[in-house]
């Protein structure tokens, strides 16, 4: 392997240190292993996905990379508006656990490359968050990696699944700016679903959602600090799927 595969800017450097360095809450278990692509080829396939049924996890793919004015970006997508579920929304490249995966790792990168033509090669994966489970009880699992080399790649996405392929800062989701709210209840629970609206390239898009909710957990871990708004996310987030 080259081993110069993942030099790139010292921010970013910095940045997958310090990822490597988070550990999930300690009422969450994880069956990811992480290694150092530098020191190591390939993501260890010894840890299975157990007694989990595929239909019911997922897992999404946090890109991040370093953008022309030094800010880490993200990369998202807007959905076919021909899906049958959640069409036309905006959402981190992912999807469900296919039979094969050996990880959440591997289902990420995969789906990523199938959505949007992501080369796993390009992907230095760094860290796993908890799970959020959604309403419906499917556990999607966030996985961040860190792409040295934007120039790399060339988004070729999958118009069956997805219709545009855009990034935004990272940071964008710890501020009170182009930001809404609306409050729901569930179950008794009253709680804050939160939209971020954002122009890339003269399009208008919104994060919002579950996609937001991981994106804020992301962005707080990332840069160390709360968001400047009250987050008031749903407890069934929290619920574990596994």
């Amino acid at each position: 392997m080259d081993c110069n595969k993942f030099e790139g800017s010292q921010k970013l450097n910095n940045l997958a240190e310090q990822l490597r360095l988070y550990k999930p809450p300690t009422n969450y278990s994880t069956n990811n292993k992480i290694t150092n692509p530098i020191e190591d080829d390939k993501i260890s396939n010894a840890s299975q996905h157990e007694n989990v049924k595929s239909n019911n996890r997922a897992a999404v793919l946090i890109c991040l990379f370093e953008g022309i004015d030094g800010d880490v970006r993200v990369i998202l997508t807007k959905r076919s508006s021909t899906l049958s579920s959640h069409s036309g929304e905006v959402a981190l490249p992912g999807g469900k656990v296919e039979e094969g995966d050996a990880n959440d790792i591997e289902t990420a990168l995969r789906e990523a490359k199938e959505e949007i033509g992501l080369d796993p090669s390009l992907v230095n994966v760094v860290t796993v968050l908890e799970s959020f489970t959604t309403k419906r009880g499917i556990s999607v699992v966030p996985v961040i990696g860190i792409m040295q080399d934007r120039y790399a790649f060339k988004p070729d996405a999958n118009t069956a699944e997805v219709e545009e392929i855009f990034d935004a800062p990272l940071e964008m989701f710890l501020k009170d700016e182009n930001r809404r709210e609306v409050e729901l209840e569930w179950m008794g629970e009253k709680y804050a679903l939160h939209f971020f609206d954002h122009n890339s390239e003269n399009k208008k898009f919104v994060i919002w959602a579950l996609t937001a909710g991981i994106l804020i957990r992301a962005a707080s871990i990332v840069y160390q600090r709360l968001p400047a708004f009250q987050e008031r996310r749903p407890s069934f987030w929290n619920r574990s799927g596994l």
